[in-house]
């Protein structure tokens, strides 16, 4: 049999109760009140995460690290992550863990504690990792509780759980130039009371969860006539991991060097970079939520291509530009390049409906990975070259948006 498994809409959306009603009354549509704390969940995870990258400048200059050592701290977080995230997922898909959320929020917990501490490089590296693995546990899981409260409008629900990222990515340089850059390494610690708020809320859509898991078992699968060949599947998967590439690398090039591009180029102080990051990080949080309602509304495909093509104009001009004109270019790339995150995942989900915590875990696990394997060679490249060339070089990477016309057309029932 050629053909892929394709789980009619109706089945996988069990009824979504109000968490704040005693029982377990039906909902008739999206369960905002859980897309809202996995959203800002999302938002608290993601916060720490950047507070990493965003004290760069802080460890460098405190153990004189080059660029390649730099890399190799966001390569220690992010792969973690890439290599425990399909893993979790594929687990999870076989047998949900509800509080498995919770447990994972620990780990952020206990890294940001040990990074306020440490004294030596390879105590950084372990600190690092263990922020990437508290990331692998609540990923995969949460994307899933984000579709069973969708109500049936999957990118939307992406978008708002994507949103909730996405802007804590944004606040970790703004808090670091607030708190961090004044007050020292030390201070990292105090957003581990951050990590502790979101233990409990996790442990509140835990108990949400747990009752959905029965639900969820009883799913028949029904196999769609007008369904791609599991050899279109897996090109089709193996396309978006590559759009999923282009647009990965171009923000961690951003993110891990776009404070030091400034310095060296403008004379700005190491703040006031921290500012412009923080604008072309909350402009990515903006186009990650348009994104999903654009492709409910008019397909993922066509949001795909604009989003990963419409960056390439802007992307080209970055390195010419000065400083004012950088900013405003980087808000085009963060607003464009960003609205494909939710399409391309909902796209991959429904591909393979039956495996969503593995396919959520594969592709928010390849993002962290590529963005830690891309920010260590950048890093090993700015040594050499200079940061300038980085940004000539990967001014070109949204050009891989092309490979969007061999994505198949999905038959209606997936979308």
């Amino acid at each position: 049999m050629n053909k892929t498994v394709i789980v009619s809409e109706e089945a996988l959306v069990a009824p979504v109760p109000d968490v704040t009603v005693a029982g377990s009354a039906a909902a008739a549509g999206p369960a905002y009140v859980v897309l809202a704390g996995i959203s800002f969940s999302h938002f608290l995870n993601d916060t720490m995460q950047s507070l990493i990258a965003s004290v760069y400048p802080i460890l460098k200059d405190s153990y004189a690290l080059d660029f390649a050592q730099i890399g190799m701290i966001t390569l220690a977080f992010q792969f973690t992550a890439s290599l425990l995230q399909p893993v979790i997922g594929h687990f999870t898909d076989k047998k949900a863990q509800p509080f498995s959320l919770a447990i994972g929020m620990g780990f952020t917990f206990l890294g940001l504690l040990l990074l306020s501490v440490a004294q030596r490089y390879s105590v950084i590296l372990v600190a690092a990792s263990l922020v990437g693995l508290g990331s692998a546990v609540f990923h995969p899981e949460s994307s899933r509780i984000a579709r069973l409260a969708s109500g049936g409008r999957y990118g939307f629900a992406q978008s708002v759980f994507q949103l909730g990222g996405s802007f804590g990515t944004s606040m970790g340089p703004l808090l670091a130039a607030l708190i961090v850059v004044p007050f020292g390494q030390p201070s990292i610690a105090w957003f581990s009371s951050i990590a502790f708020l979101a233990i409990v809320i996790l442990w509140r859509i835990g108990q949400w969860y747990k009752p959905q898991i029965a639900a969820k078992r009883a799913v028949p699968i029904h196999l769609h006539p007008d369904a791609p060949s599991s050899r279109r599947v897996m090109i089709a998967l193996g396309i978006l991991v590559a759009l999923l590439f282009s647009k990965q690398l171009y923000i961690a090039s951003l993110s891990s060097y776009y404070i030091f591009y400034l310095i060296e180029k403008f004379g700005v102080s190491t703040q006031a970079a921290q500012f412009y990051l923080f604008i072309f990080l909350a402009s990515n949080a903006a186009g990650a939520f348009f994104g999903g309602p654009l492709g409910d509304r008019f397909g993922r495909k066509y949001v795909i291509w604009f989003s990963i093509l419409g960056a390439l104009p802007f992307t080209l001009a970055l390195p010419y530009a000065g400083l004012f004109a950088s900013a405003v270019l980087t808000v085009f790339i963060g607003l464009i390049i960003s609205s494909a995150t939710s399409s391309i995942i909902v796209f991959a989900q429904e591909l393979m409906p039956h495996r969503f915590g593995m396919i959520s875990g594969v592709f928010f696990g390849f993002a962290f990975g590529i963005g830690g394997l891309g920010a260590a060679v950048l890093g090993k490249v700015a040594d050499h070259t200079g940061i300038a060339f980085v940004y000539q070089l990967c001014a070109l990477l949204p050009a891989i948006g092309l490979l969007a016309v061999f994505l198949p057309k999905l038959p209606k029932t997936a979308r």
